[in-house]
């Protein structure tokens, strides 16, 4: 395999780590506790770390097809809730979400960047990573 394609591979797994520590940072040391929709986020995100890890070791690029799915799955809950942050309607009509709401943000940095965004930012260079990586897979086969 190409050394694009390893260094792709490196960017997703570092990617899913940052997110990971970025979470619990929030979560243990800042004391933010996470809403329903933000475990649903780690559900996802915290496996590929693990995952992407053990894939670059070993150098098994088929592993991509699992980061795909789930970063792509993230990438939807991450849209999903940024949006009933952002979105007026969106955020008068959410459903209670457990004890924490789901429209609240305990960050705001210029007026666009909350918890998650980031998180939809980490799903969002997983899944293209992933993708770039799974086509060169196809074209070398």
């Amino acid at each position: 395999m190409n050394k694009k394609a390893d260094s792709l591979l490196f960017l997703a797994w570092a990617s899913s780590l940052i997110a990971t520590m970025g979470s619990l940072y929030f979560s243990e040391i800042m004391k933010y506790e996470p809403c329903e929709l933000c475990w649903y986020q780690r559900i996802l995100m915290y496996p590929m770390v693990i995952l992407l890890g053990v894939a670059y070791v070993r150098k098994d690029f088929k592993a991509t097809l699992y980061s795909t799915i789930f970063s792509g799955i993230g990438l939807l809950i991450s849209i999903y809730h940024y949006s009933i942050q952002k979105v007026s309607i969106l955020t008068e009509n959410a459903p209670a979400c457990g004890r924490v709401p789901c429209t609240g943000e305990y960050i705001n940095l210029f007026g666009f960047i909350t918890i998650p965004f980031l998180a939809l930012m980490g799903f969002i260079i997983i899944f293209i990573s992933s993708v770039i990586v799974l086509k060169a897979i196809k074209e070398e086969n």
